[in-house]
């Protein structure tokens, strides 16, 4: 997503910490299973590599490979822990906004890829929402949608309208508990995934952009 722009928070809302990673810290993150040891980290809080390890179904080798790796661009850190025998691992950040590549080259294709490997993780959670849906009680089923809304835009009442979205967004979190802290009772992490793109086959792309 694009970096949410500040707008005044109001007396109940926290400052929420984000990152927006460098190419080269954004190819080492465009990984499935880092991305979920992330995601893992982010709303369950600290966790060691055994405990990551028996969840994603990996050996404590390969997930100690993928949290250093994570600790090595900044997404992750040392955290207290019960006991000195086990490293424990918190999320440095709530969310990860990523700046959309201006022109071609490595960097748009780490965007590519990065988002290929989000969208894979949305559609595997969207999914595991959709086989549990109707074991949700009424008022999560409620509260709950799989919608798409096409409207025509131009590409600036675009860019506004998903600059708007993500900022009410941004403000509901600010609100909100911390992820990865305990939480108040009848509280859950609720997720929202905002895809926003031209209607597949409607632009010109690739070589057609340079026909006159």
């Amino acid at each position: 997503m694009k970096t949410p722009v500040h707008t005044p928070a109001s007396s109940t809302s926290r400052d929420v910490s984000q990152v927006v990673p460098s190419v080269t810290a954004l190819k080492a993150i465009a990984h499935p299973v880092r991305l979920r040891m992330l995601g893992m980290l982010r709303i369950d809080g600290p966790a060691t590599a055994t405990q990551l390890a028996t969840r994603l179904g990996l050996n404590s080798g390969a997930t100690s490979y993928h949290l250093r790796q994570l600790a090595q661009y900044g997404f992750i850190e040392d955290a207290p822990g019960p006991s000195r025998r086990d490293r424990w691992w918190r999320a440095c950040h709530e969310v990860t906004s990523i700046r959309p590549a201006e022109t071609e080259g490595e960097a748009f294709d780490v965007d590519v890829a990065f988002t290929q490997a989000i969208l894979s993780q949305h559609v595997s959670q969207m999914q595991k929402a959709v086989e549990e849906y109707a074991e949700l009680p009424l008022a999560w089923r409620n509260a709950s949608t799989a919608s798409d809304i096409i409207i025509p835009l131009t590409s600036e009442k675009a860019e506004a309208l998903t600059k708007r979205l993500n900022d009410l967004l941004m403000e509901a979190m600010r609100e909100a508990p911390r992820l990865g802290e305990p939480l108040p009772p009848e509280t859950v992490p609720f997720t929202f995934m905002l895809h926003a793109f031209p209607y597949p086959g409607r632009l010109p792309h690739g070589e057609e952009e340079s026909e006159p």
